[in-house]
Order: C-alpha cells, then sequence, then structure tokens
C-alpha cells in the first residue's frame, strides 16, 4: 500500500528484548509486521548488537520496494544506564528514549535532555528522555482492537486505525490484551488506572512504545 512507513516498540527486560515492528497507513489504520523475542542478558553486549540488526533491516512490501523503520521507541525504565549507553554509542536520530509518566498531559510531552556539559548546559548530541503517558495511548489502541472488521459484501474500507496481525501464537494476543482499566476511589477521588490481569504484558507495551 502507498504512504506506508514503518515505526519500532523496544521492551527491555532482564535477560531478553522484545520488539515490534508495525507499518502505519491512512487514518492510523496499521499492519503488526514483525514480533522479535531477542534472547540475551541486557548486562552484556550481544543482545544489543541483535536489536541493531533489527532496527537497521528494511522490510519487503508486496510491490517489492523495503522500507526502513523510520522511528523506533525505546523504553529506559528498566536497565537505564545500558539503554543510555546504546543510545549514546550509536548517535542515531531515529531513537526516542522513553519513560512512563502517568502524570504527563499528552501521549507524548517534551524530552529532557540526560547528557549535559560541565556547567549545565544541554549537550546538542547528547541522549534526550521522552516522557510517555502509555494509559492514553492504551485507550486509543483497546478502541482500536474493538473495531469491526468490515464484510466482503459491504464493500466498505477499513475504519480508521483498524489493527491488522499475521498469524501470530496465542500468547502475543493475550498479552496485547494483558491489561484493563479499573476505576478507584482513592482520599475521596475516583481515579482511573491500568492493571495487568497477567503477568506477561510484552506485546502491549512493544505496541504502545510503536505508537
Amino acid at each position: 500500500k502507498g504512504g506506508l512507513f514503518l515505526t519500532a516498540g523496544v521492551d527491555i527486560q532482564k535477560d531478553r528484548i522484545e520488539v515490534e515492528i508495525v507499518a502505519w497507513g491512512r487514518g492510523k489504520e496499521s499492519w503488526s509486521v514483525d514480533y522479535h523475542v531477542l534472547e540475551g542478558q541486557t548486562a552484556e553486549g550481544a543482545v544489543w548488537q541483535k536489536l541493531a540488526t533489527v532496527l537497521d533491516a528494511h522490510y519487503p512490501t508486496e510491490s517489492g520496494a523495503a522500507l526502513p523503520i523510520v522511528k523506533y521507541a525505546i523504553d529506559s525504565g528498566y536497565a537505564t544506564p545500558e539503554v543510555y549507553a546504546w543510545t549514546r554509542r550509536r548517535g542515531d536520530a531515529r531513537a526516542v528514549v522513553i519513560k512512563g509518566d502517568s502524570r504527563a498531559a499528552a501521549p507524548v510531552s517534551q524530552p529532557s535532555p540526560i547528557d549535559v556539559g560541565p556547567h549545565g548546559q544541554r549537550v546538542r548530541a547528547g541522549v534526550k528522555v521522552w516522557p510517555v503517558n502509555g494509559s492514553m495511548i492504551k485507550e486509543e489502541l483497546y478502541r482500536w482492537l474493538h473495531l469491526d472488521r468490515p464484510t466482503e459484501e459491504s464493500g466498505s474500507p477499513y475504519p480508521p486505525g483498524y489493527c491488522h496481525f499475521p498469524k501470530y501464537g496465542e500468547e502475543y494476543f493475550k498479552q496485547i490484551t494483558a491489561e484493563q482499566l479499573v476505576t478507584r476511589v482513592v482520599k475521596g477521588y475516583r481515579r482511573t488506572e491500568w492493571q495487568k490481569t497477567r503477568d506477561r504484558n510484552e506485546s502491549l507495551d512493544c505496541r504502545t512504545y510503536a505508537r
């Protein structure tokens, strides 16, 4: 399809890195292109080289073209020094280092510099961290996951935000639906928050970061 571009969401764990590559079209219609579980201790270098290979690859389309990943978001909530060091070494303008912030007023807020000079000045090519309100993005994603697929008889186009998936295993879909929005009363005020319904939710995190 014309007008597609690719992003990736990168989730860091102790013994692996998980990555989803997503193609985006008009109206935020999306296609999951590939999902990688890269085994290896994130305190060591080998798994980071695997990640670089995945992110630097080009992905073929039906037309015969091959598309690069134009942006990727990598979570720095775990293995923070390793994420900063890897990003710093690569100097890749496509990298968006993120950290969850449920208080943020927007899905993605203004970044803060991590690398500063001796007098506190911002280093132009240094690492920056972007606050991400994952709750907002998950609400949007779960609305999209509830969209109905148009029938062949209707001839209607897919609705904006519709998510296409290849034949992944059942675990992927259990993970991407592994949280629910609940309301609690805290000090007399109603507060909504996302809670996990199972331990593993990496595919949900990767899709959130890819968005």
